[in-house]
């Protein structure tokens, strides 16, 4: 072949390779972590990763897979390559879910036996910090310009402003019944709330920490207790939101400049949590019941695959 065309032959499947990503799935029931080609959809191996594996998230840089395994009280570290531990998180009693600051120095625990937020340094993988906020935190999230990191309490309904630099919670906002899962728009304006028990979806202004929009997720026959919407993702233009709704086994897709519901995408049963492709032209969607993972086309917003992962997936995180 001549060496021209061998050379635009490799460039494209360079190109190729380099828009590939991988997706890390936590698998509660298996102790494991469920590793995918998301180019390929399919599971390409699992891995173990301690006791009762829930939340993930991978550090800005890609190389640094953080994993919450509940019922060892930590927080684990491992090399997102060899998927070896490379370290440890204190992390309080059980914890669940997490959030990392945007400049990727700390990390923020829920701890929901003791209604505390754990406050981490990752570098110098210590405990920096608790404060006190409402009984039963879960939802946890930091604003991308990093000045709020919001905890959302299930028992007191509750969503805790807790201000970056002081540690301490500046406000608070009242909001539906068991709030689960808690987003920012990339812009930092919005905060998008669920709540779980109501089957809502309630967006906040950042600024006023007023409710400026809740939306009833009602789907044509399925009855209203299997709407249990907790996972949320927003896209970086902020054109739609897409929120997973539990045992109603589907994700709504949001118009998230008008607020309306546009439509609902049928994936596996129980779908818990959402993570966006780099490119964002891809959801995943992690299925407990069903023990799977789908794969949503969102230039079409259908279901393009649906990947058998382990037992009750619940945590997901990609890397580029």
């Amino acid at each position: 072949m001549h060496p021209i065309k061998m050379a635009g032959m490799a460039a494209i499947l360079f190109a190729t390779v380099a828009q590939a990503e991988t997706v890390f799935v936590t698998l509660e029931k298996d102790n494991a972590i469920a590793v995918l080609d998301a180019v390929e959809g399919k599971l390409v191996k699992t891995v173990p990763v301690g006791q009762r594996p829930r939340g993930i998230a991978i550090s800005q840089d890609g190389k640094t897979l953080f994993v919450a395994t509940s019922d060892d009280n930590t927080i684990r570290m491992l090399d997102s390559e060899t998927l070896k531990e490379i370290g440890k998180l204190p992390s309080g009693e059980d914890p669940e879910t997490f959030a990392l600051s945007p400049d990727g120095k700390f990390m923020y625990v829920s701890n929901e036996d003791d209604a505390e937020v754990t406050v981490v340094d990752i570098a110098a993988k210590k405990a920096v910090g608790k404060v006190k906020v409402g009984v039963e935190p879960e939802g946890i999230t930091v604003s991308p310009d990093n000045k709020w990191t919001i905890s959302a309490s299930e028992t007191t309904n509750m969503l805790h402003w807790i201000d970056t630099n002081t540690r301490q919670i500046a406000d608070n906002t009242l909001v539906d019944p068991r709030p689960r899962a808690v987003t920012f728009t990339d812009d930092s304006q919005q905060l998008w709330a669920t709540s779980e028990m109501a089957g809502t979806l309630t967006i906040i202004d950042a600024t006023s920490k007023q409710v400026v929009q809740n939306i009833k997720l009602d789907v044509q026959g399925v009855s209203s207790d299997q709407i249990q919407p907790v996972g949320i993702a927003i896209d970086k233009e902020r054109r739609y939101g897409y929120v997973a709704m539990g045992p109603a086994n589907r994700v709504a897709v949001i118009d998230a400049q008008t607020y309306k519901v546009e439509k609902f995408l049928l994936v596996g049963q129980r779908v818990w949590n959402l993570a966006f492709s780099p490119d964002q032209k891809r959801l995943y969607t992690t299925n407990g019941v069903s023990n799977d993972v789908s794969i949503i086309d969102l230039e079409s917003h259908k279901v393009t695959k649906s990947v058998a992962v382990g037992r009750y997936p619940w945590g997901v995180a990609v890397k580029p």
